[in-house]
């Protein structure tokens, strides 16, 4: 089994932070799993990384539809963070959008290894942890 050190969940609802953060610790993946409820509090998390305050995520769980700062707003203050924490981290989008046009805009982002649909569940943990962190030794 694949273990990473840290997951961040970004996604505005208490509720699905609650069960996906039950899921991936439940998997026994994880070190360390970390929900915030916000874009900013996820950008805030990663700019404390930066500092060395805390352990960079491995893995990120990022919601499209959140007020304030939504998904895609994100993304583009994530741009601006440091090239050595965007290369360490993979970015995932975890969304209700049907929207084809979220997923393409998506897939044209190379910050975005890929876009799942919640439910988020087991099986969908499992083979991202095998199709992208498997091959990485860990």
């Amino acid at each position: 089994m694949v273990r990473l050190n840290c997951v961040l969940l970004i996604d505005d609802d208490e509720p699905t932070n609650y069960l996906n953060e039950k899921l991936i610790r439940e998997a026994g993946c994880a070190d360390t799993v970390v929900t915030k409820e916000s874009g900013e509090e996820g950008l805030e998390y990663l700019v404390s990384c930066a500092e060395g305050n805390i352990a960079l995520p491995d893995l990120i769980f990022l919601d499209i539809n959140m007020p304030a700062m939504n998904g895609w707003e994100f993304l583009e203050e994530y741009r601006k963070l440091d090239e050595s924490i965007q290369s360490q981290v993979l970015l995932i989008m975890l969304s209700t959008s049907l929207n084809p046009d979220d997923h393409k805009r998506a897939e044209e982002m190379q910050e975005v290894a890929g876009f799942i649909h919640k439910p988020f569940t087991t099986i969908t943990l499992e083979e991202i942890l095998e199709d992208y962190f498997k091959s990485n030794g860990n």
